[in-house]
């Protein structure tokens, strides 16, 4: 079951065809997961969702509180009978139909699908996983790109390239060659004990995994974390690299071109991680 716009209906249910999300991209999206009907990092979710919104000037309804939306959220887990298990939460919001490019209306619909994942809490990928970098088409470093929208062609292309070239994932770059995420997060480097992230200035997703864990590190006086630009000649060079979003976590790269990588500070960050989200699940 999904919710659309407060009602709970049946997933083959039909968007119009004049969805300006379906022709436009012109839609935001939130993935969130969720642990026994709790929404882990709801808060970053919704300020970054209502960020997005205002960015996109798109109309933020009265009724659009945190607490409303995750009452809309409960709603569809409940549906689902998802709510005494883990999911993927998607909440999207997209501009009423209406207009070509111009929207004749800056109103918003907004859609939450829900589909269960086997872990609850974040466990240690330690499978051989191995990434290269996609150069076939590049990210302009603006406040748009670190926008979850679903203008998600590169990804799409670039996924489709991973897969051909039997890579479990890809690192992009901008257009002034610098790294800055992968194809389905974002993308910390570890020499020494220096974690690096690229700025939200290079145009990487502004991550919720991303700031979990800038935030346990910077209270970890044994590492220094840095939001700096990244050199692909850096991920030669590296202890460590790794992917982090919510759904996964923390995913370990073993293997990029001829270089491997352990995980010895991927596994510490985990279980940080997975200790101030039961600290959280128990305020």
């Amino acid at each position: 079951m999904i919710n659309f716009n407060e009602q709970i209906v049946e997933p083959d249910s039909k968007l119009s065809i004049n969805s300006r999300g379906f022709n436009y991209g012109d839609a935001l999206f939130e993935t969130i997961k969720t642990s026994y009907g709790k929404l882990l990092f709801w808060e970053d979710h919704y300020f970054r969702l209502m960020a997005s919104m205002r960015i996109m000037r798109m109309e933020i309804p009265m009724n659009f509180t945190m607490e409303f939306l995750e009452e809309q959220i409960q709603k569809t887990l409940e549906a689902n009978q998802l709510q005494q298990a883990s999911a993927r939460v998607k909440l999207m919001v997209q501009r009423h139909q209406g207009g070509l490019y111009l929207p004749d209306s800056n109103s918003v619909d907004f859609i939450i699908t829900t589909q269960a994942v086997p872990d609850d809490f974040y466990l240690l990928k330690d499978d051989f996983y191995e990434v290269d970098l996609f150069k076939d088409y590049y990210v302009s470093p603006t406040l748009l790109s670190t926008l979850k929208t679903n203008n998600k062609a590169l990804n799409v292309v670039g996924s489709i390239y991973a897969k051909e070239n039997n890579l479990h994932n890809c690192l992009l770059l901008n257009t002034n060659k610098h790294v800055i995420e992968a194809l389905n997060g974002n993308v910390f480097v570890v020499k020494d004990n220096v974690i690096k992230t690229p700025p939200i200035a290079d145009g990487c997703l502004k991550g919720i995994m991303r700031k979990q864990l800038i935030d346990i590190v910077k209270k970890m006086p044994e590492l220094e974390v840095m939001e700096a630009s990244i050199s692909p000649f850096e991920l030669q060079k590296a202890d460590e690299i790794f992917i982090t979003n919510v759904i996964v976590g923390i995913q370990p790269v073993t293997k990029y071109r001829k270089k491997t990588f352990k995980n010895d500070v991927s596994k510490m960050l985990l279980q940080k991680l997975n200790v101030k989200i039961r600290l959280s699940s128990t305020n």
